[in-house]
Protein backbone atom coordinates (compact mmCIF):
# COMPACT_ATOMS: atom_id res chain seq x y z
CA UNK A 1 0.00 0.00 0.00
CA UNK A 2 1.58 3.21 -0.92
CA UNK A 3 -0.13 6.68 0.66
CA UNK A 4 0.01 9.76 -1.99
CA UNK A 5 -0.57 13.34 -0.62
CA UNK A 6 -1.52 15.66 -3.18
CA UNK A 7 -3.17 13.27 -5.16
CA UNK A 8 -5.84 15.96 -6.79
CA UNK A 9 -2.62 17.83 -7.88
CA UNK A 10 -1.10 17.28 -10.78
CA UNK A 11 2.12 15.28 -9.66
CA UNK A 12 0.54 13.46 -7.13
CA UNK A 13 -2.33 12.06 -9.44
CA UNK A 14 0.75 11.20 -11.74
CA UNK A 15 1.90 8.94 -9.24
CA UNK A 16 -1.15 7.47 -8.05
CA UNK A 17 -1.66 6.56 -11.54
CA UNK A 18 1.39 5.43 -12.45
CA UNK A 19 1.46 2.90 -9.27
CA UNK A 20 -2.33 1.72 -10.19
CA UNK A 21 -0.99 0.81 -13.19
CA UNK A 22 1.42 -1.29 -11.80
CA UNK A 23 -1.29 -3.25 -10.29
CA UNK A 24 -0.44 -1.48 -7.06
CA UNK A 25 -3.01 -1.14 -4.24
CA UNK A 26 -2.74 2.93 -3.38
CA UNK A 27 -4.29 5.18 -0.44
CA UNK A 28 -5.49 8.58 -1.91
CA UNK A 29 -4.90 11.31 1.01
CA UNK A 30 -7.39 13.65 1.13
CA UNK A 31 -8.94 16.67 2.80
CA UNK A 32 -12.98 15.85 2.18
CA UNK A 33 -14.40 13.10 0.61
CA UNK A 34 -15.56 14.79 -2.40
CA UNK A 35 -12.00 15.07 -3.67
CA UNK A 36 -11.28 11.69 -2.77
CA UNK A 37 -14.28 10.55 -4.60
CA UNK A 38 -13.27 10.52 -8.30
CA UNK A 39 -9.62 8.29 -6.66
CA UNK A 40 -12.70 5.73 -4.70
CA UNK A 41 -13.76 4.90 -8.04
CA UNK A 42 -10.37 3.87 -9.56
CA UNK A 43 -10.39 1.35 -6.36
CA UNK A 44 -7.97 3.69 -4.04
CA UNK A 45 -8.13 3.35 -0.27
CA UNK A 46 -9.26 7.05 0.98
CA UNK A 47 -7.90 9.01 4.10
CA UNK A 48 -9.06 11.81 5.27
CA UNK A 49 -5.81 14.29 6.91
CA UNK A 50 -5.00 17.65 6.71
CA UNK A 51 -1.12 18.07 5.94
CA UNK A 52 -1.24 19.72 9.87
CA UNK A 53 -3.29 16.89 11.82
CA UNK A 54 -0.64 14.44 12.72
CA UNK A 55 -3.53 11.76 14.39
CA UNK A 56 -5.13 11.91 10.81
CA UNK A 57 -1.60 11.71 8.60
CA UNK A 58 -0.90 8.82 11.54
CA UNK A 59 -4.00 6.85 9.77
CA UNK A 60 -3.44 7.71 6.73
CA UNK A 61 0.48 6.60 6.56
CA UNK A 62 -0.07 3.28 8.89
CA UNK A 63 0.77 0.16 7.40
CA UNK A 64 2.03 1.74 3.98
CA UNK A 65 5.07 0.36 1.90
CA UNK A 66 5.98 4.10 1.12
CA UNK A 67 4.74 7.81 1.71
CA UNK A 68 5.24 10.04 -0.99
CA UNK A 69 5.15 13.57 0.70
CA UNK A 70 4.05 16.81 -0.55
CA UNK A 71 3.23 20.17 1.50
CA UNK A 72 0.93 22.93 0.54
CA UNK A 73 3.16 26.13 -1.34
CA UNK A 74 3.20 28.78 0.29
CA UNK A 75 3.67 32.01 -1.90
CA UNK A 76 3.85 34.29 0.80
CA UNK A 77 4.68 33.30 4.15
CA UNK A 78 5.54 34.84 7.50
CA UNK A 79 8.73 35.33 8.57
CA UNK A 80 10.37 32.04 9.95
CA UNK A 81 7.41 29.67 7.90
CA UNK A 82 5.63 29.47 11.04
CA UNK A 83 3.53 27.48 8.83
CA UNK A 84 5.85 25.33 7.48
CA UNK A 85 7.68 24.66 10.78
CA UNK A 86 4.13 23.25 12.88
CA UNK A 87 3.57 20.99 8.95
CA UNK A 88 6.65 19.68 9.58
CA UNK A 89 6.10 18.76 13.08
CA UNK A 90 2.92 17.45 12.21
CA UNK A 91 4.46 15.01 9.93
CA UNK A 92 7.21 13.89 11.96
CA UNK A 93 5.03 13.03 14.70
CA UNK A 94 2.74 10.67 11.92
CA UNK A 95 5.73 9.59 10.45
CA UNK A 96 6.85 8.54 13.82
CA UNK A 97 3.86 6.88 14.68
CA UNK A 98 3.14 5.51 11.59
CA UNK A 99 6.90 3.76 10.38
CA UNK A 100 5.92 3.59 6.62
CA UNK A 101 8.66 1.30 5.32
CA UNK A 102 9.86 4.73 2.97
CA UNK A 103 9.24 8.22 2.22
CA UNK A 104 9.57 9.93 -0.65
CA UNK A 105 9.27 14.15 -0.12
CA UNK A 106 9.11 16.58 -3.31
CA UNK A 107 11.56 18.83 -2.53
CA UNK A 108 13.16 21.43 -4.71
CA UNK A 109 16.38 22.30 -6.94
CA UNK A 110 17.98 24.98 -3.89
CA UNK A 111 16.68 23.02 -1.28
CA UNK A 112 20.26 22.76 0.33
CA UNK A 113 20.96 26.88 -0.30
CA UNK A 114 20.51 28.90 3.03
CA UNK A 115 20.43 32.17 1.50
CA UNK A 116 16.81 33.05 2.40
CA UNK A 117 14.20 32.91 0.09
CA UNK A 118 11.16 31.03 -0.83
CA UNK A 119 12.90 27.22 -1.20
CA UNK A 120 14.05 27.34 2.50
CA UNK A 121 10.51 25.91 3.29
CA UNK A 122 11.47 22.52 1.55
CA UNK A 123 14.87 22.97 2.80
CA UNK A 124 13.18 22.74 6.36
CA UNK A 125 11.34 20.17 5.79
CA UNK A 126 14.46 18.02 4.22
CA UNK A 127 16.02 19.29 7.61
CA UNK A 128 13.06 17.48 9.86
CA UNK A 129 12.90 14.06 7.84
CA UNK A 130 16.50 13.86 8.46
CA UNK A 131 16.05 12.84 11.81
CA UNK A 132 14.19 10.00 11.16
CA UNK A 133 15.13 6.53 11.22
CA UNK A 134 13.47 5.73 8.10
CA UNK A 135 14.45 5.52 4.90
CA UNK A 136 13.79 8.95 3.33
CA UNK A 137 14.23 10.27 -0.84
CA UNK A 138 14.70 14.09 -1.10
CA UNK A 139 12.96 14.42 -4.83
CA UNK A 140 14.55 17.45 -5.88
CA UNK A 141 12.45 18.87 -8.69
CA UNK A 142 13.39 21.45 -11.26
CA UNK A 143 11.27 24.83 -11.51
CA UNK A 144 8.17 23.38 -12.79
CA UNK A 145 7.26 23.80 -16.56
CA UNK A 146 3.73 24.32 -15.75
CA UNK A 147 4.71 27.48 -14.09
CA UNK A 148 3.91 28.86 -17.74
CA UNK A 149 0.11 28.25 -17.05
CA UNK A 150 0.21 31.97 -15.54
CA UNK A 151 0.98 33.30 -19.31
CA UNK A 152 -0.99 31.57 -21.47
CA UNK A 153 -3.79 34.56 -21.62
CA UNK A 154 -0.52 37.66 -21.99
CA UNK A 155 1.13 34.89 -24.72
CA UNK A 156 -2.31 35.29 -26.76
CA UNK A 157 -1.41 38.46 -26.91
CA UNK A 158 2.11 38.40 -27.95
CA UNK A 159 3.68 39.69 -25.33
CA UNK A 160 4.61 38.33 -21.18
CA UNK A 161 5.73 40.25 -18.73
CA UNK A 162 8.60 38.55 -17.46
CA UNK A 163 10.33 37.99 -14.07
CA UNK A 164 13.45 35.49 -15.52
CA UNK A 165 16.15 37.23 -16.63
CA UNK A 166 18.46 38.07 -18.50
CA UNK A 167 16.21 36.35 -20.91
CA UNK A 168 18.50 34.02 -22.56
CA UNK A 169 19.49 32.70 -18.95
CA UNK A 170 18.73 29.25 -18.69
CA UNK A 171 17.23 27.35 -16.18
CA UNK A 172 16.65 24.11 -15.16
CA UNK A 173 12.82 23.15 -15.86
CA UNK A 174 10.77 19.70 -15.59
CA UNK A 175 7.24 18.68 -16.24
CA UNK A 176 5.13 17.58 -13.89
CA UNK A 177 4.72 14.37 -15.67
CA UNK A 178 7.62 13.47 -15.28
CA UNK A 179 8.06 14.06 -11.72
CA UNK A 180 5.33 11.68 -10.99
CA UNK A 181 6.07 8.90 -13.02
CA UNK A 182 10.36 9.86 -11.31
CA UNK A 183 8.38 9.27 -7.83
CA UNK A 184 6.40 6.61 -8.37
CA UNK A 185 9.73 4.57 -9.62
CA UNK A 186 11.54 5.80 -6.45
CA UNK A 187 8.57 4.78 -4.22
CA UNK A 188 9.32 1.12 -5.69
CA UNK A 189 12.75 0.91 -5.14
CA UNK A 190 14.77 0.05 -1.65
CA UNK A 191 17.44 2.04 -0.10
CA UNK A 192 18.55 2.99 3.20
CA UNK A 193 18.99 6.20 5.04
CA UNK A 194 18.98 9.38 3.50
CA UNK A 195 18.73 9.94 -0.66
CA UNK A 196 18.78 12.46 -2.87
CA UNK A 197 17.61 12.52 -6.43
CA UNK A 198 17.30 15.80 -8.41
CA UNK A 199 15.55 15.99 -11.29
CA UNK A 200 15.76 18.07 -14.45
CA UNK A 201 14.22 18.28 -18.07
CA UNK A 202 16.10 17.23 -21.02
CA UNK A 203 17.49 20.41 -21.56
CA UNK A 204 17.80 23.80 -19.72
CA UNK A 205 15.54 26.74 -20.86
CA UNK A 206 15.59 30.52 -20.62
CA UNK A 207 12.70 32.99 -20.86
CA UNK A 208 12.82 33.25 -24.68
CA UNK A 209 13.01 30.03 -25.11
CA UNK A 210 9.52 30.04 -23.40
CA UNK A 211 8.44 32.80 -25.77
CA UNK A 212 9.93 31.02 -28.84
CA UNK A 213 7.63 27.60 -27.32
CA UNK A 214 4.57 29.56 -27.18
CA UNK A 215 4.93 31.13 -30.19
CA UNK A 216 5.41 27.65 -32.19
CA UNK A 217 1.93 26.49 -30.40
CA UNK A 218 -0.25 29.84 -31.37
CA UNK A 219 0.92 30.62 -34.60
CA UNK A 220 2.33 34.16 -34.10
CA UNK A 221 5.00 35.95 -32.69
CA UNK A 222 5.39 36.05 -28.62
CA UNK A 223 8.27 38.13 -26.77
CA UNK A 224 8.99 38.56 -23.13
CA UNK A 225 8.80 42.51 -22.22
CA UNK A 226 11.22 41.96 -18.85
CA UNK A 227 10.00 43.35 -15.62
CA UNK A 228 12.37 45.87 -14.18
CA UNK A 229 13.68 44.65 -10.43
CA UNK A 230 13.10 47.91 -8.96
CA UNK A 231 9.62 47.41 -9.67
CA UNK A 232 9.08 43.74 -8.27
CA UNK A 233 8.27 44.78 -4.56
CA UNK A 234 5.78 47.62 -5.08
CA UNK A 235 4.11 45.21 -7.65
CA UNK A 236 3.93 41.93 -5.47
CA UNK A 237 2.21 44.02 -2.70
CA UNK A 238 -0.15 45.53 -4.52
CA UNK A 239 -1.33 41.84 -5.90
CA UNK A 240 -2.17 41.53 -2.28
CA UNK A 241 1.39 39.56 -0.87
CA UNK A 242 2.32 40.85 2.44
CA UNK A 243 6.09 39.27 2.53
CA UNK A 244 7.36 39.24 -0.83
CA UNK A 245 10.90 39.54 -0.62
CA UNK A 246 11.17 35.35 0.06
CA UNK A 247 9.54 35.39 -3.60
CA UNK A 248 11.88 38.65 -4.94
CA UNK A 249 14.77 35.98 -3.45
CA UNK A 250 13.98 32.76 -4.74
CA UNK A 251 13.58 34.86 -8.45
CA UNK A 252 16.85 36.25 -7.84
CA UNK A 253 18.12 33.19 -7.09
CA UNK A 254 17.00 31.47 -10.30
CA UNK A 255 18.58 34.80 -12.15
CA UNK A 256 21.90 34.65 -10.53
CA UNK A 257 22.76 31.31 -10.69
CA UNK A 258 23.19 30.60 -6.99
CA UNK A 259 19.53 28.42 -6.93
CA UNK A 260 20.78 25.76 -8.49
CA UNK A 261 21.28 22.32 -8.34
CA UNK A 262 23.49 20.54 -5.53
CA UNK A 263 25.41 17.90 -7.04
CA UNK A 264 28.31 16.18 -5.75
CA UNK A 265 29.45 12.54 -4.53
CA UNK A 266 26.24 10.44 -3.17
CA UNK A 267 23.54 12.43 -4.96
CA UNK A 268 21.81 10.96 -7.93
CA UNK A 269 21.29 13.11 -11.08
CA UNK A 270 18.26 12.49 -13.66
CA UNK A 271 17.54 13.88 -16.56
CA UNK A 272 13.57 13.28 -17.81
CA UNK A 273 12.20 13.05 -20.99
CA UNK A 274 9.27 15.88 -21.76
CA UNK A 275 10.34 18.94 -23.80
CA UNK A 276 9.57 22.49 -22.56
CA UNK A 277 7.82 22.92 -26.17
CA UNK A 278 5.69 19.86 -25.26
CA UNK A 279 3.93 21.27 -21.89
CA UNK A 280 3.55 24.95 -23.68
CA UNK A 281 1.65 22.77 -26.32
CA UNK A 282 -0.50 21.26 -23.86
CA UNK A 283 -1.01 24.00 -21.88
CA UNK A 284 -2.37 26.21 -24.93
CA UNK A 285 -4.53 23.55 -26.02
Amino acid sequence: MYAITGITGKVGGVVAQSLLKAGLPVRAVVRDVAKGQSWAELGCEIALAEIGDAEALTKAFEGTDGVFLMTPPNYDPQPGFPQTQANAVAVKKALLAAQPKQVVFLSTVGAHVAEPNLLNNSRMTEEMLRTLDLPVCMLRAAWFMENAAWDVDAARTGAIHCFLQPLDHPIPMVAADDIGRNAAEILRDAWTGVRIVELEGPARYSANDIASGFSAALGHPVRMVPVPRDTWETLFRSQGMQYPMPRIRMIDGFNEGWIDFQGGIGIEHRKAQIPLDDVLKTLVA
